[in-house]
């Protein structure tokens, strides 16, 4: 009894490990057993060979035994007609034994020839579950794959969700911020490089009106320009105060 019990435990796991195996892979099992298939069904198929060898030879049999009798009963015949009857009975006995061999094997080709038929029937329908095994085999093959392509492309689309709770969301934070970050040091460039543009302006003006004065200035000295008629043109200028109190400073001294 206790034998028994430790061979059923043992046989079970042995169980348990085929159906892993078994489940692992069940494409290249439907695989296996198909190439299994296919070595038998060769196998069946020389065996039919060899078969349709032995009706052949039984075939060739009774063609001869046909030929046989039909010689012998033509000597017979010819026998009787010459009167010679002992000779006649001679070829008639044989005659009859042909016959009778005739007839055994035109059976035996008969039952060889059905059975022959049978076998080669349950081979073409073997062959034919075969190419259905086949095809079966390449059309669930493709299915797991594109169920199974299908589950990964599942699984992508969720690790894809980007919310802060998954690595793709916090990744695309930091990338957001390090952006934000680089915009913000681009704007403070810019708000740095707009310090001092009023002044500049403010001093370009002022040049431009020195440079019209002393312009003015050397044509009143070549008597182009009276000095009445230049006196009031600087106060039209608009300079800005600093530019003004330059202006103004240069003309007093």
């Amino acid at each position: 009894m206790i034998v028994q019990k430790f061979w059923s435990a043992f046989m079970a796991q042995i169980n348990k490990i085929a159906n892993i195996f078994w489940e692992a892979d069940p494409i290249a099992q439907m695989q296996y057993e198909y190439d299994r298939a296919v070595e038998q069904l060769k196998e069946g198929r020389l065996g039919l060979e060899q078969y349709r060898g032995l009706v052949e030879r039984v075939t060739r049999q009774v063609n001869d035994n046909r030929s046989h009798a039909a010689q012998l009963e033509a000597q017979t015949k010819a026998y009787l007609k010459a009167g010679d009857r002992a000779t006649a009975a001679k070829f008639a006995l044989e005659l009859q034994k042909a016959r009778e061999q005739g007839t055994a094997n035109q059976q035996q080709l008969e039952m060889h020839e059905t059975a022959y038929g049978n076998n080669l029937k349950k081979i073409q329908h073997a062959n034919e579950k075969l190419i259905e095994l086949r095809d079966k085999i390449q059309k669930y093959d493709a299915e797991l794959k594109m169920s199974a392509a299908e589950a990964e492309i599942a699984k992508l689309a969720e690790s894809f969700d980007l919310n802060l709770t998954t690595d793709f969301g916090q990744i695309e934070a930091v990338i957001q911020e390090k952006i934000d970050q680089n915009r913000g040091k681009v704007r403070v460039a810019m708000d740095l490089s707009s310090q001092g543009i009023a002044e500049i302006d403010a001093e370009e003006r002022m040049q431009a009106v020195l440079a019209e004065e002393a312009l003015t200035n050397f044509e009143v000295e070549l008597g182009l320009k009276s000095p009445e008629t230049t006196r009031s043109a600087p106060a039209t200028k608009d300079l800005g105060p600093a530019a003004t109190d330059k202006a103004v400073e240069k003309q007093t001294n």
